[in-house]
């Protein structure tokens, strides 16, 4: 897998019309976080690609703060079940882990024992408390720590 940084200028990976429509959304997001926060790599957005093909997308919500960074991802429906965020979750925790041995790596899944929990749980991240997050409602917080 291969992560392309999405840019304030990056073009759209090539794809399905479905997966152009979440990239451009996607694209849009990034590139609206940038300017409320500043486009500071590698604490950016990314385009997941495989065979050529754009499977997902990944990013660091933020840049770290007070030792802690959250990564989110998002596969593709056409690449479901494949791996795909096994993979993406993985090459954010190295990213981060080049940059600072010491971050605390964090995700936010909806409080369900689904794919995603199951992911974290597989890269080591241990379920440390229960929030409220302002847009999705309870959430679940996992971390990593060094």
């Amino acid at each position: 897998m291969q992560l392309i940084a999405i840019t304030p200028e990056s073009p759209l990976p090539t794809g399905s019309e479905s997966v152009i429509d979440v990239a451009t959304r996607m694209n849009d997001a990034m590139r609206g976080l940038y300017q409320q926060q500043g486009f500071t790599p590698p604490w950016i957005g990314y385009f997941a690609i495989e065979a050529g093909n754009c499977v997902g997308t990944c990013a660091f919500k933020a840049p770290p703060d007070d030792g802690r960074v959250e990564i989110a991802y998002f596969t593709f429906p056409a690449y479901e079940g494949k791996g795909v965020a096994t993979r993406m979750a993985q090459q954010l925790v190295a990213l981060a882990r080049a940059y600072d041995k010491s971050i605390c790596i964090a995700a936010q899944t909806l409080p369900q024992a689904d794919a995603s929990p199951a992911i974290l749980t597989k890269l080591g991240f241990m379920h440390v408390a229960d929030e409220l997050h302002p847009e999705d409602g309870l959430v679940w917080e996992w971390q990593l720590h060094a």
